[in-house]
């Protein structure tokens, strides 16, 4: 989600991913489950959950001991609540603890880089999740191809606005670089593929209650928006409740539909699409960001490192700096045709 919304720490890192001398096939096979091994003989992680206050979040703190359980991790769990004094205190804590390396998503990336250095000065590998550190050291980051997730909604607006009309697009922050590489993803693709539709960008900032107000704005402005495009479920109720208002509320087969599409890819979402009141959603994987995390943090702690290339779970790895890997993960566009699909991990939270 993300806020979002993205989500997506370093073993000696500038030296041991400039040296990789592991083979993909040999240092980056995906997780198993370990049976009846000892968690509790296993060296500890630490892991934080950056929030409690979305579906997206709550479903990967679902996973969480899921994936702990299954690969025989000892795991202990904090919550920095979107704050990150309170993310930096927790780290402390794991820390004074023994943890041996550290999962988190911080949600202020650029406030978080003192404690990624002290955390390499011990040699306390980190995995971020959804979000990409401004600086400090990672062992890796895991995290949606952003920019794909705003390139896959595009690509369904366009088409179903037939390349003409307005678009809202209710952005995330732009101080996340989720919400700039969504913003990217959107913005660039509209420009080459859909000329004639005219997007305007609403700085929504994460915000339900901005977005709604924003949007209302621009309908009252514009009679001509046929798209909404919000950078995650942030807008979900907003959106669907000033559609409503402006009798917008009607099938897809009707000229006065208004299309919208999202990004997290929650139950909620799910439900809309089956409803009609929503048309698309760009599933981002929270289940796959706590299965991976848990790898990578666990690889990490025994040594093992990884190449830039094609992995062997549908992702790409990157190196998106010097000394910085990225576990790009795949998205699914979700519409009416799929939204029952059994293999959505939002169809498989209950």
């Amino acid at each position: 989600m993300r806020k979002r919304h993205s989500t997506r720490l370093a073993l000696g890192v500038a030296a041991s991913m400039a040296l990789i001398t592991v083979s993909a096939c040999s240092s980056s096979s995906s997780p198993s489950s370990t049976g009846a091994s000892s968690a509790a003989d296993k060296p500890l992680i630490c892991v934080d959950y950056p929030r409690s206050d979305t579906d997206f979040w709550n479903a990967f703190i679902a996973y969480v001991p899921k994936y702990a359980k299954e690969m025989g991790l000892n795991i202990k769990t904090t919550n920095s609540a979107n704050n990150v004094q309170k993310l930096v205190a927790n780290v402390q804590a794991c820390i004074s603890q023994g943890a041996k390396a550290i999962v988190m998503a911080p949600q202020d990336t650029a406030a978080i880089g003192p404690t990624l250095d002290q955390l390499s000065a011990k040699k306390i590998p980190v995995v971020s999740l959804d979000t990409r550190p401004d600086t400090g050291a990672v062992f890796m980051v895991v995290r949606a191809n952003n920019v794909a997730l705003g390139e896959q909604a595009c690509k369904y607006l366009g088409a179903q606005m037939k390349g003409a009309g307005t678009a809202v697009e209710l952005m995330g922050g732009q101080d996340s670089i989720n919400g700039r590489d969504r913003r990217q993803g959107f913005g660039d693709c509209m420009k080459a593929n859909y000329p004639n539709i005219k997007v305007t960008e609403e700085a929504s900032n994460w915000s339900g209650a901005i977005a709604a107000s924003q949007l209302q704005t621009a309908m009252a402005a514009d009679k001509n928006v046929k798209g909404v495009y919000m950078a995650s479920s942030f807008a979900l109720a907003g959106t669907i409740q000033v559609l409503k208002q402006n009798k917008k509320d009607v099938p897809a087969t009707d000229p006065n539909h208004v299309f919208i599409a999202s990004n997290d890819g929650i139950p909620q979402e799910y439900a809309d699409i089956k409803a009609g009141t929503l048309d698309a959603t760009v599933s981002q994987p929270a289940d796959l960001y706590a299965k991976f995390g848990l790898f990578y943090a666990n690889a990490a702690i025994e040594g093992k490192t990884f190449p830039p290339g094609a992995s062997d779970h549908t992702s790409n790895i990157l190196q998106v700096r010097s000394g910085l890997l990225e576990d790009q993960l795949s998205s699914t566009l979700v519409t009416k045709d799929n939204v029952s699909d059994s293999s959505l991990w939002g169809n498989n939270l209950g």
